[in-house]
């Protein structure tokens, strides 16, 4: 069963995870980190997070979180139809995991992904926000995002 991604660049981050956690009827989150928290929730099934890494606060990218390989077949055909670039990422670091992902831009330079985790991560990994090695970044890369953009 997929699950919704939304990944939202917060200023304070205690602050946002207090409005959060009491949105979502208390629950609090799954993952905590330093500069990160994530919800997995049921109800609704969505894979929310927040992070506080250097980003302009607001939405930082949408998903769809996948469950099997084939979950994660179907979404990059989906996203290869709707004849826009895409990037295909292996086993790359992100979010505190590790993920086989795609990323697409949207008609309006929203970032897209579908993503299957494959098991947790002990750091962050490389965010296109951080100023070092972007090409390696997880998050639709800067340098990605003008490749995407360029295709189209």
């Amino acid at each position: 069963m997929k699950r919704m991604h939304i990944h939202i660049a917060v200023e304070d981050l205690d602050a946002s995870t207090q409005f959060y956690s009491a949105m979502f009827g208390g629950v609090a989150p799954t993952v905590e980190k330093d500069d990160y928290r994530k919800w997995e929730l049921s109800d609704p099934r969505v894979n929310f997070a927040i992070s506080k890494r250097g980003a302009k606060p607001g939405v930082d990218h949408l998903g769809i979180q996948v469950e099997t390989d084939e979950e994660l077949a179907e979404m990059r055909e989906r996203f290869a139809s709707a004849e826009l670039p895409t990037m295909d990422q292996t086993a790359t670091t992100c979010c505190y995991a590790k993920s086989d992902k795609s990323w697409t831009i949207d008609p309006q330079g929203v970032a897209w992904e579908t993503f299957l985790t494959l098991e947790a991560a002990p750091t962050y990994g490389q965010s296109r926000h951080d100023e070092q090695s972007q090409s390696a970044a997880c998050c639709a890369p800067s340098s990605t995002t003008a490749q995407l953009r360029s295709r189209a």
